[in-house]
């Protein structure tokens, strides 16, 4: 009997679940799993929630501040470009300042040539007229002793006299200056 009933004992442990645990092994599991249920709810989840609250507070504190940053450059941004349309502008100011005192000079320089060329051409003349002048007085002279020693031949004496070989020479100039003067008024 004592076999049979084993046997029954075996049959009857044979039929139970295996997926459904003795009874004391599910109440020993139920206070255990409440226990670190408790342990996770008070202890571990606030800090769990705490590291993700900083996480998103830091995430969006480096969004918000990569915005102001976005902010601030788009403000760098403009007043660069502000600062570079004003050089742009002093450049094309001090271009036209440039040409115009070149004008200026040029113009200047130009006076300055024509008032030289000016001197020049006067001090030219009167170089020439005083040039003129000057052969014209030894033209006399030679051919004043010319007509004297001509006429000395011709006459057959000597005119050596200065103040009668002056006499001579200036009418015989004046008589050439008038006959020239004549032809001169006949054209």
């Amino acid at each position: 009997m004592q076999l049979t009933q084993q046997l029954v004992q075996l049959a009857a442990e044979e039929q139970q679940n295996p997926l459904i645990p003795p009874g004391p092994e599910l109440v020993i599991g139920l206070v255990t799993f409440a226990i670190v249920f408790f342990f996770l709810g008070k202890k571990l989840l606030p800090n769990i929630n705490k590291v993700l609250e900083e996480r998103r507070a830091a995430i969006e504190g480096g969004i918000e501040e990569a915005e102001a940053m976005k902010v601030e450059a788009q403000s760098v941004l403009e007043q660069y470009k502000a600062q570079l349309a004003e050089a742009r502008h002093e450049a094309a100011r001090l271009r036209q300042e440039a040409q115009e005192q070149g004008a200026t000079l040029i113009a200047e320089m130009r006076a300055e040539g024509q008032r030289q060329r000016e001197e020049i051409v006067a001090a030219g003349h009167a170089q020439i007229e005083a040039d003129r002048k000057a052969a014209a007085s030894v033209l006399r002279q030679d051919v004043g002793k010319l007509a004297t020693e001509l006429a000395g031949k011709l006459v057959g004496e000597s005119l050596e006299d200065h103040a009668r070989q002056s006499r001579v020479i200036d009418r015989f100039l004046d008589g050439l200056d008038e006959a020239a003067s004549t032809a001169e008024a006949a054209r």
